[in-house]
């Protein structure tokens, strides 16, 4: 046993000297052996040169700073632990005040359901509705309107009383009930019902729906009803309508000649272009058309990085099993289940290249058949699958418009030809001048209506045969000379365009002349212009020769301004 003990006390012993020996050299280190340190500073640093000097200051602070560093660390530490401790104390005050307000919350509902109770069970009887105290705050299934309703029902309330509250959770309008607590009660029972009824078919549907956004549009207009539309109106009134309700109830602006070329526009196309300077209403003009019409348009803005058709269309996610659904997509499935015309607005359409991310589109609006204008979403049908979508394929309705504005300057792509003469481009360039009109509110036209006045202006201004031959006569100097051509579309998008023009106020010959310069001239802009700057003051001789000096004013003015800015 001693020599137990005599190993123990050896072992012991060599461990608390090593620590010992350790603690020593710490405190040797940082504190006492500054004096061993500062004397070997001094030793050499008479010694040293300039340089020298200056290393060994350096090298005796960074020594200084490294206990000092340690020292302020633990100083920090000790405050923070010190002022966390002081914050835990008040903290407790703290909790236990929140906990005395979060009872009297409970008491306040407590007393209000209480209320409640009271009025709705004011038609009579004692076993209608149960009190639901706050203690059901805790429970796991919080009580509805429908359980609550449904225990009170059952519980076997007198015969006359029963009918009564049956008839006001029925919402049977042949009972009266007394009093407008009552009233107020039931109704409230009756809305929280429906919204209720309505989060859930919401829910479903995101959840077993491929398409939930078009799903909850077929939600939204499966109970909707249709406003009195008006189909006295005339085009003529309607664009001097729309003129004053932009006025009074938005505050803008615009010029007879710009809202008949944007009416024509619509006869003539589906694709209108709106170009122009920042600032003069591009994207204004349809938003605010589409208010006129209380129908608001939806606004696509337009990224670089469009290049495809699922950019504006969405895709199918074959991970998810869900298609990747577009603003664009649903406002295009939107305007199927309404009458009234419908807008869709492709701001700053220029910033990618439109006949990549549009081409579809464009091509699928070209077919003579209505019954043609198909996109191809997905290649099945599936049981869940919206209602307007037959075979996983989307009709673009007749009644929708795309409008498409567009800036020319550096960061911009510039609008190919092909895509000009599918639509209708109009400039806007000027803001109009301020004016005073009475209060004008909204209109309702159907999209079929409109579509009829377009047809009858057809019918009731013909375009007038010598008229037709002048344009024809210039269709062959533009041949001759220029190797242009008013190609089959421009003479379609003519015969419609002037008519539906002159019928908004406008003149025939206003009509031809905006054509020729928008659809016909403006292909000067892709041609070099150096090698005919010639043959373009002979053009305009000939316009003036044919139609008159200064029969087309906005022809000539075109053919100038490419002539002074090439």
């Amino acid at each position: 046993m001693s020599e137990f003990l005599g190993f123990a006390w050896e072992l012991l012993a060599k461990v608390v000297y090593n620590v010992v020996a350790v603690v020593s050299s710490i405190l040797n280190l940082l504190v006492f052996g500054w004096v061993e340190y500062f004397n070997i500073f001094m030793t050499y640093f008479t010694t040293f040169d300039l340089v020298g000097k200056i290393g060994a200051v350096i090298l005796f602070a960074m020594l200084i700073a490294v206990p000092v560093l340690i020292v302020a660390i633990l100083v920090h530490r000790y405050r923070i632990n010190r002022r966390l401790h002081r914050d835990d104390t008040s903290n407790k005050a703290l909790y236990r005040e929140i906990g005395r307000l979060n009872k009297q919350v409970l008491d306040l509902m407590d007393e209000k359901n209480k209320l409640l109770a009271l009025k709705v069970n004011a038609m009579g009887g004692t076993k209608q509705i149960p009190y639901v105290g706050a203690s059901a705050l805790a429970d796991d299934h919080l009580p509805t309107v429908g359980n609550v309703v449904g225990a009170a029902a059952g519980a076997g309330a007198p015969a006359g009383e029963g009918a009564a509250a049956t008839a006001v959770m029925s919402g049977n309008a042949s009972l009266a009930l007394d009093g407008a607590g009552v009233k107020d009660a039931a109704a409230a029972m009756a809305k929280a019902t429906v919204e209720a009824k309505t989060l859930a078919e919401e829910k479903e549907i995101a959840q077993a729906n491929r398409f939930p956004k078009l799903s909850l549009v077929d939600l939204k207009y499966r109970d909707w009803e249709s406003p009195a539309y008006d189909d006295a109106i005339s085009l003529e009134d309607f664009v001097d309508s729309f003129r004053a309700f932009a006025c009074s109830q938005m505050k803008l602006y615009y010029t007879p000649e710009i809202i008949r070329r944007f009416v024509a526009g619509m006869a003539a196309s589906k694709l209108l272009i709106l170009e122009g300077i920042s600032g003069t209403g591009k994207t204004s003009l349809p938003y605010s058309f589409s208010r006129y019409l209380d129908n608001p348009a939806t606004i696509v803005s337009v990224q670089p990085s469009f290049r495809d058709r699922t950019e504006v269309l969405g895709y199918f996610n074959e991970f998810s099993k869900r298609f990747n659904e577009t603003e664009f997509l649903r406002a295009v499935y939107e305007a199927g289940l309404r009458q009234d015309p419908s807008m869709i607005v492709l701001d700053e359409m220029n910033l990618a290249r439109v006949e990549y991310y549009f081409a579809e589109i464009l091509s699928v609006l070209e077919m003579p058949s209505h019954d043609e204008w198909v996109l191809d979403l997905v290649p099945t049908q599936w049981a869940a699958d919206p209602k307007a979508l037959h075979d996983g394929k989307l009709t673009i309705p007749d009644s929708l418009w795309f409008i498409g504005t567009a800036n020319n300057d550096d960061s911009t792509f510039t609008i190919t030809d092909k895509v000009y003469d599918r639509a209708i481009p109009i400039e806007l360039n000027e803001r109009a001048d301020a004016f005073e009109c009475e209060p004008h509110e909204r209109v309702h036209v159907t999209a079929d209506h409109l579509q009829y006045l377009f047809q009858k202006a057809k019918v009731e201004y013909v375009i007038d045969d010598e008229l037709l031959q002048k344009m024809h006569k210039l269709d062959q100097y533009l041949q001759t000379r220029f190797k242009l051509a008013f190609g089959n579309r421009i003479i379609k998008q003519m015969y419609d365009f002037i008519p539906v023009y002159v019928a908004c106020g406008g003149t025939e010959l206003g009509g031809m002349d905006y054509i020729i310069a928008r659809k016909v001239l403006k292909k000067f802009e892709s041609m070099n212009v150096s090698f005919v700057r010639d043959e373009m003051k002979g053009l305009i001789e000939y316009i003036e020769k044919t139609f008159g000096e200064g029969g087309l004013p906005d022809s000539v003015m075109y053919l100038q301004r490419i002539q002074n800015f090439y």
